[in-house]
């Protein structure tokens, strides 16, 4: 199988890359910069892509876009986040769509701020869009895959929870004060985390990618949300370290923002794999102990073949 990778070096990119060459699938890296040999260039801002070089592709997982928690929320930040998801996305699936040997299947990644800030409310793909900024992020990204869809392709809408991995994202850059003995509950620790391990959003991807009879939205966390408070004190005993500290909700909106604050780090989001689960993919890590322990093993580009 022929599949091309957006956002193929990211944290998910990266070991879904390994994870398919090592089941004997030919990867394209779909890049903006320095392409290697094999990869396909493209430009998301401008709408630009090497067309003729996904003429003929099985696949194509289109997992690019800025990140939400890389930097404090300006008025650029925000359009960025939107843009590099809504333009990149809609310039792919146009492409896509024009092709005269379209893919079998377009997966392109979304995520559970989708459904806003819903308190302790159990969130399944039949849940509706949420308020805010990253719910109204998401609803356009999602909307931008409609070319595809309206072509006949086979669109799969991935609604990712927290990746879990020592190698990036948000894991990692709470590792350091976590080891320190300064980790620490946010805001009152009441809000659900949800969330998934690398691993197993690799092996979701490639599930997906072998199921011709799944299509739409599907939420990519494991079925056993925590509250905040739940994962410091997971995450505490990962690592050995006492977790008796918290930080105020005012001391956060203050050091990110309200807006950030309230959407990102004290969002309350209990999210169910509901659609993956009733299709029969099994997770290797369901529950957060063995979730960190995996992720704390993480390697960087580690193919997670298993």
């Amino acid at each position: 199988m022929k599949v091309a990778v957006t956002g193929a070096s990211g944290l998910i990119g990266s070991a879904l890359v390994g994870h398919l060459r090592g089941r004997g699938n030919e990867v394209m890296r779909v890049v903006r910069t320095s392409p290697g040999k094999g990869d396909v260039v493209w430009d998301p801002a401008a709408g630009s892509i090497d067309v003729d070089a996904l003429n003929g592709v099985d696949a194509v997982v289109h997992l690019a876009g800025a990140g939400v928690g890389d930097h404090r929320w300006s008025a650029d930040y925000k359009e960025e986040i939107l843009q590099s998801r809504v333009r990149g996305t809609h310039a792919l699936a146009t492409a896509l769509a024009g092709l005269a040997r379209p893919p079998g299947v377009f997966l392109s990644a979304s995520a559970v701020g989708f459904y806003g800030v819903r308190g302790d409310e159990v969130l399944t793909e039949d849940s509706g869009n949420g308020d805010g900024f990253l719910a109204d992020v998401c609803r356009r990204w999602e909307a931008a895959t409609a070319p595809a869809t309206g072509a006949g392709i086979r669109t799969v809408v991935m609604r990712n929870g927290i990746v879990l991995s020592a190698t990036g994202g948000a894991l990692k850059k709470q590792l350091w004060p976590f080891r320190l003995g300064l980790g620490a509950r946010l805001g009152s620790g009441r809000q659900y985390f949800s969330w998934i391990s690398r691993r197993d959003v690799v092996a979701a991807i490639s599930f997906l990618i072998a199921h011709p009879e799944i299509s739409g939205p599907l939420n990519l966390t494991t079925p056993a949300p925590v509250t905040n408070t739940e994962f410091t004190r997971a995450l505490g005993r990962a690592v050995r370290r006492p977790t008796l500290l918290a930080v105020p909700s005012a001391a956060l909106r203050l050091a990110v923002g309200r807006e950030m604050a309230e959407e990102f780090l004290l969002a309350s989001q209990r999210v169910m794999p509901q659609r993956l689960t009733e299709a029969g993919f099994v997770f290797a890590d369901p529950l957060l102990d063995g979730g960190l322990r995996t992720a704390l093993d993480d390697r960087p580009h580690d193919p997670l073949v298993t």
